[in-house]
C-alpha cells in the first residue's frame, strides 16, 4: 500500500565525459522502484545541461530533467567530473548554488566536490574527495576544510564522497538517513555490499616516494629504508648522515615536510602493509620485521594512521580465493 507522501526527488547531474561508474551508482540506488523496502522510494530524474550527453566509454546519457529540475529536488547528487582541470559547466555551477539556497540535500561524489567548490557552498565546510583530487582542490579552494582520509563526510546537509566505490556507502548513508537501518540493510544485501564499510581512505592512500631523489637525504633514506627492522633513533640517523641533530631535522622539514622519527614511524608502518598485503607472517612477525615490536604497538600505531586493525587491513588487500561450485 502506498503512503500519502510524495516521493523524495532525487536530480543527478551529468556532465560531458563523466565517468560511468559514479554516474551509474546513484542511478541504481534511487533509480530502481523497491516498493517492498519503502514505498513510495524516490523519484530519479539526469538532469543535463542538454537533452543528451556522451560520457566515458562511449556511452551516451539522454536526460530526464534539465536544471530547472535539478534546482527543485530534495537531493541533488553530482558525480566525477571528466577532469578536475578544467572549469565545470556555468550553468550546472549556478543550478547546485541555487539547489543549496533553495535547502536541497547537496552531494558531491569523488570529484563532484570540485562542483560543489565552484559553487561556494563548501566554504567553511568539511569536505572529502577522491585521495588523489585533494591537494587539487585544497589548492584551488582553501576556504574548503579537506580531509582526505574519510569514506565520506557531511557537514551541514552537503556531503561528499571519496572515489569510485565510495559513492556506493555514500549513497546507501543517505538511504540510512530516509528510511532506517533496517531499509539500508536490507538494500546492502541485495546489491551485495556491506551497509557501512570499516576504516576510511586512509587504507587505500599511496605513500609518496619521498625524497627519492633528493641527493642530500636519498641514501639515508635508502639506508634506514633497508633496516627497518632493527632499532633505529634520531643519533643513529645524524650519525649515518654526518649531521647534527638540528641539522637533519631541519633537512627533513625542508625535504620530506616531517620529523626524522615521524619519518622512520611512516616507512614502518608502509612496509607492515607490504608484509600484510604479501605474506601470511603472524601479526607479532609482522611487527617485529616493521621495527614496531610488538603486535599491540603495531595495532596501536596502524589504526591511528591507516584507520583500521592489521587484521582487517589484511582481509581487505590480501582477499581469498574464489571459491569454485561444489566446495
Amino acid at each position: 500500500m502506498r503512503t500519502d507522501f510524495a516521493a523524495h526527488r532525487v536530480a543527478v547531474a551529468v556532465t560531458e565525459g563523466a565517468p560511468i561508474f559514479e554516474l551509474a551508482v546513484p542511478c541504481e540506488i534511487f533509480g530502481i522502484d523497491r516498493p517492498d523496502l519503502a514505498d513510495p522510494w524516490y523519484e530519479l530524474r539526469i538532469c543535463g545541461t542538454e537533452p543528451s550527453t556522451r560520457v566515458a566509454g562511449g556511452f551516451t546519457a539522454h536526460a530526464t530533467g534539465d536544471m530547472t529540475d535539478l534546482v527543485r529536488a530534495d537531493t541533488v547528487v553530482v558525480p566525477s567530473c571528466a577532469s578536475v582541470h578544467e572549469s565545470p559547466p556555468a550553468a550546472l555551477v549556478a543550478a547546485v548554488r541555487e539547489a543549496h539556497a533553495a535547502g536541497a540535500r547537496i552531494v558531491g561524489i569523488c570529484s563532484g566536490a570540485f562542483v560543489l567548490a565552484a559553487a561556494g557552498i563548501l566554504d567553511g565546510r568539511h569536505a572529502t574527495t577522491h585521495w588523489m583530487h585533494a591537494q587539487e582542490l585544497t589548492h584551488r579552494y582553501p576556504k574548503v576544510h579537506i580531509d582526505p582520509k574519510v569514506l565520506y563526510v557531511e557537514d551541514g546537509g552537503v556531503y561528499t564522497s571519496a572515489g569510485t566505490a565510495a559513492g556506493i556507502d555514500l549513497c546507501l548513508e543517505l538511504v540510512r538517513a530516509d528510511h532506517g537501518a533496517g531499509v539500508v540493510n536490507a538494500l546492502a544485501r541485495r546489491l551485495v555490499t556491506p551497509p557501512h564499510r570499516e576504516g576510511g581512505q586512509a587504507q587505500y592512500l599511496e605513500l609518496p616516494a619521498v625524497a627519492r631523489d633528493d641527493t642530500r637525504l636519498a641514501p639515508l633514506l635508502e639506508w634506514a629504508r633497508s633496516r627497518l627492522d632493527q632499532p633505529l633513533t634520531l643519533d643513529d640517523l645524524a650519525r649515518r648522515a654526518s649531521l647534527s641533530r638540528r641539522t637533519l631535522a631541519r633537512r627533513f622539514e625542508e625535504t620530506v615536510e616531517m620529523s626524522p622519527l615521524r619519518w622512520l614511524l611512516h616507512e614502518r608502518i608502509h612496509h607492515a602493509q607490504r608484509l600484510l598485503e604479501t605474506t601470511a607472517l603472524p601479526i607479532e612477525h609482522v611487527a617485529a620485521n616493521s621495527g614496531l615490536g610488538t603486535a599491540s604497538n603495531l595495532r596501536r600505531h596502524f589504526i591511528r594512521q591507516v584507520g583500521v586493525s592489521p587484521q582487517s587491513y589484511r582481509r581487505a588487500f590480501q582477499g581469498r580465493q574464489a571459491r569454485r561450485p561444489g566446495h
